[in-house]
């Protein structure tokens, strides 16, 4: 896992990271670097999302380097769309947290069109950029974006509270039509 900023990324392999488009910022004025075991990284971008439209960045780092033990890696993106009660792990930092996907349905009216992949355990499951992947296939499933939170009166008081209820990722399926064209992983 690497740490930038407030938020997270997820290594694909021959020096390219994918992260959350808000946690890399305007890339041209945060200019974000990777930070892997304590050592950072300058970066170029690729492509840069914003979060309003595909919550998406692609950094590139010198791939010689990086440390051996990461230049040998290679996560792929899976193929397969996720399904309501799947078994997912979030990579943060420090830890795998398993989870599952929840069901649209599971989520307010307003937000299922537009959020429609999702995972439970709101409070564990890592922060935006960290990587969600699928269990069995060990493929990359996608990239946390946002907690979906609800608001709502308590019965007898006037306070309102809010209550989170998920997390949405960016699905695989857009983290592949997101990259160029010419980048094969």
């Amino acid at each position: 896992m690497q740490s930038w900023g407030p938020g997270a990324g997820i290594y694909l392999g021959k020096g390219l990271f994918i992260t959350a488009a808000h946690v890399a910022g305007r890339s041209w004025l945060t200019r974000p670097k990777i930070a892997i075991a304590g050592a950072e990284y300058p970066t170029r971008v690729i492509k840069e999302g914003s979060f309003e439209a595909t919550d998406l960045t692609l950094l590139s780092v010198e791939e010689e380097l990086l440390p051996a033990r990461l230049r040998l890696r290679r996560n792929s993106i899976c193929t397969d769309p996720p399904t309501p009660g799947q078994q997912v792990v979030t990579i943060v930092p420090g830890s795998a947290v398993r989870s599952h996907i929840l069901a649209p349905d599971r989520l307010p009216i307003g937000t299922r069109g537009r959020f429609s992949t999702v995972i439970a355990d709101v409070a564990r499951t890592g922060n935006s950029g960290s990587g969600v992947f699928d269990v069995k296939r060990k493929c990359l499933l996608g990239i946390m974006s946002r907690k979906i939170s609800q608001s709502y009166s308590r019965p007898g008081t006037r306070k309102t509270e809010t209550r989170d209820i998920a997390k949405y990722f960016v699905p695989a399926s857009e983290i592949a039509a997101f990259l160029p064209a010419h980048l094969q992983l």
